[in-house]
């Protein structure tokens, strides 16, 4: 069941907005997609230039008009600029506004109202009456009063934040590193599978033992990891992730997985022998990975995300790339380019030739979304 937010006037909905959005954005354009004078979701990019501003436009009303059962937009620039005073006030950025508002109207979508949410204060486009710098900023902070079940916490600062790695200490970096060489001898003595790590312990860790042979039923694991506390992971829990997302079939499994279920998983991995075998992969499963499937569980990628965010701060730098990658398609699976983009940038430092770390680097520098990310909950 929804839970409906009212604003009674522009300032509640501004300050409403940042909730919407996860974060307070800097140097962007937001478009509320309206229907029946509800939200219809949010959609952020970044700020263009004003000789940018006509094909920057072209690219984001075309992204709206793409929204099942839109009827019109609201739209916001944030930016760092000022609302100039003299000789009387200036909203900035008018081009980019003007130039948006002229492309909705030759799509024949309405813009309802037009923001421009600057350093010193905010204002109306579309209204004429502008006071000297604007309206007050504290009238449009982020809200307090929001039932709980309608946010996720207070906003972020900005649309960068949360893309940082955590930071675990050295000895539990160790410890990884460790329950990885084991991992690697134990499934060399017992699969044949030629080790990326060193030379071979003397003697192999029984725990080393047990979890390769977790890894004949991936499913299984996959799905136990997803309960697994992301901010305490056992050294070998952490090595077994990153081991099977360092390697592109075991991770394709995965994230088919936590995108849909665990009969999902069953289905990737039967299909991926298939693949290995010659035939063909089957469309269905392909397209989770596209984004052309059905919307995915927010819940479960969410909980993937923390899992494979911690999983590439304990792996070694040199084998964190699979798991950096996974971060990146989940970010933007989920909707949060600017994130994936941090994700897969830093897979790309790890490994330059990482195939899913170039697919979802190309999906954000053509500003391609999820079909599902144009489709209503």
């Amino acid at each position: 069941m929804s839970t409906i937010v009212r604003a009674a006037d522009a300032a509640q909905f501004l300050s409403v907005l940042p909730h919407l959005l996860g974060c307070t954005p800097r140097d962007s354009v937001v478009v509320v997609p309206l229907s029946q004078g509800r939200t219809l979701g949010v959609m952020r990019v970044d700020l263009p230039s004003e000789t940018a501003a006509a094909g920057a436009a072209a690219s984001i009303i075309g992204m709206a008009c793409r929204i099942v059962d839109v009827e019109a937009v609201m739209l916001v620039v944030y930016t760092d600029a000022e609302i100039s005073t003299e000789p009387s006030p200036v909203l900035p950025h008018r081009a980019v506004i003007d130039a948006l508002r002229t492309r909705a109207d030759e799509c024949g979508l309405p813009v309802a109202e037009a923001f421009v949410v600057a350093a010193n204060g905010w204002g109306s486009a579309l209204s004429d009456r502008l006071p000297p710098g604007g309206h007050a900023l504290e009238r449009i902070a982020p809200r307090e009063d929001l039932p709980p079940e309608a946010v996720d916490g207070p906003p972020a600062v900005d649309q960068a934040a949360g893309a940082q790695l955590p930071l675990p200490g050295a000895a539990r970096r160790r410890a990884v590193a460790q329950a990885l060489r084991s991992l690697d001898a134990a499934l060399e003595t017992i699969c044949g599978i030629p080790r990326m790590s060193g030379s071979a312990p003397v003697r192999i860790d029984p725990a080393a033992l047990q979890a390769a042979c977790a890894l004949d039923d991936l499913p299984a694991l996959f799905e136990r990891a997803l309960s697994w506390n992301p901010d305490d992971l056992a050294p070998m829990d952490a090595a077994s992730i990153g081991w099977c997302l360092a390697r592109a079939g075991l991770r394709d499994v995965a994230l088919v997985q936590w995108a849909t279920d665990v009969d999902g998983g069953d289905a990737a991995m039967e299909a991926q022998r298939r693949w290995e075998d010659g035939e063909l992969y089957p469309s269905d499963l392909a397209e989770v990975m596209w984004g052309d499937g059905p919307r995915p569980d927010a819940t479960r990628l969410d909980a993937a995300l923390r899992l494979a965010r911690n999983v590439a701060a304990l792996m070694p730098k040199k084998r964190r790339a699979g798991a950096l990658a996974v971060c990146g398609w989940i970010a933007w699976a989920r909707g949060r380019s600017t994130h994936a983009d941090a994700y897969v940038r830093q897979a790309l430092h790890a490994d330059p030739r990482h195939g899913l770390a170039e697919i979802v680097g190309s999906f954000v520098a053509a500003g391609h979304l999820p079909d599902w990310a144009f489709r209503a909950r």
